[in-house]
């Protein structure tokens, strides 16, 4: 079975963005075509709102919070207990607290199924906002130093890893978006679309597994137009299906 695998933000979507309509209706014709399957930090009602309940129905699987709550055509089949522990939540907020960017928005740890998301602006900012953290980690890599002290401090128990514009995801070690793979069959082939695919970037432990086991190709992707540029020149699908 070949199985067309997409990260979400970033991806398919502006980052915290809504899906393009053009490219949406493109998407949904391709989806009746061809087997994909959705794989996000994110939880299933900010995927559902960036991407829409059509398309999120549509997909034949959706791994939610990094593959730590799993939606099939949809429906919800299967989600994670685990929870953060108390001294993880502290460290955080002393990240917080000593951080040397100013600005902070609201919502900076967000607890979701089987994971932490953390971010120093907080997820509450506007685009305006995350844009101008988002330069300024580029040149002060706050992001990855933060996930390098979690990494090496909880080297037995946790993993953190850099995701989309503003935050870090954190959950149990192996607990990343590579565990969904087991989802599959070792035969099946995976072309799998993402735009953290580098070391150190949220998409990576499943680019480099995807590579590694030879279960097929992976795609690096700027942003969602670059996505949709190569699904054009890669798969041929009548616009009107």
């Amino acid at each position: 079975m070949n199985i067309i695998l997409f990260d979400v933000d970033g991806t398919l979507t502006p980052s915290r963005g809504t899906m393009n309509p053009e490219f949406k209706q493109y998407f949904l014709n391709f989806q009746k075509k061809f087997k994909v399957c959705f794989v996000t930090g994110s939880d299933s009602a900010k995927t559902i709102e960036q991407v829409g309940s059509d398309v999120f129905a549509a997909a034949q699987y959706s791994f939610n919070c990094s593959g730590n709550e799993i939606y099939k055509n949809g429906k919800l089949q299967s989600t994670t207990g685990w929870t953060a522990p108390d001294t993880l939540i502290d460290y955080l907020e002393i990240c917080l607290e000593h951080t040397h960017y100013t600005e902070k928005c609201g919502n900076h740890i967000e607890r979701r199924p089987g994971m932490v998301n953390f971010s120093v602006v907080g997820r509450d900012a506007t685009q305006e906002q995350r844009d101008l953290y988002y330069e300024w980690d580029k040149k002060h890599n706050e992001r990855s130093q933060i996930a390098t002290a979690i990494n090496w401090r909880w080297a037995n128990e946790l993993q953190a890893d850099v995701g989309g514009e503003i935050s870090i995801d954190i959950f149990p070690k192996g607990k990343d978006k590579a565990q969904i793979l087991d989802n599959f069959k070792n035969k099946d082939k995976i072309t799998f679309f993402g735009d953290r695919t580098e070391e150190g970037g949220n998409d990576y432990t499943l680019a480099k597994r995807i590579i590694d086991e030879r279960r097929g190709e992976v795609f690096q992707v700027k942003d969602w137009k670059e996505t949709w540029k190569k699904l054009k020149s890669m798969y041929m699908i009548d616009d009107d299906v």
